[in-house]
């Protein structure tokens, strides 16, 4: 099945598709971050590095400009990557305690 543009869509089949294709991509680069997180709790010195606030704010920061750069409500994904970046923390956290 040919994966359609949402604009191109004019079914619900098209729809969901379109959906499932896109949650595969999000869910491989996911695990291209959480690799990144993988790699700062080895280089990281000390367990207390691995929470920074102010670079927490920075991502959040990035991604809700960029939200808002595409026409995407910048409201909804200030939420998702507050949850995202405390996810990363606590993944992060355990891969240090793991090392």
């Amino acid at each position: 099945m040919t994966i359609l543009s949402g604009p191109d869509c004019t079914t619900m089949g098209e729809v969901r598709a379109g959906v499932d294709q896109l949650d595969r991509e999000l869910v491989a680069l996911l695990a291209r971050r959480f690799a990144y997180m993988d790699a700062a709790a080895r280089i990281k010195p000390e367990r207390g590095h691995v929470r920074d606030e102010a670079r927490k704010a920075e991502v959040i920061a990035n991604a809700r400009a960029e939200a808002t750069r595409l026409g995407v409500p910048e409201e909804v994904v200030g939420a998702l990557w507050e949850q995202l970046v405390e996810a990363s923390i606590a993944y992060e956290l355990a891969a240090f305690d793991r090392r």
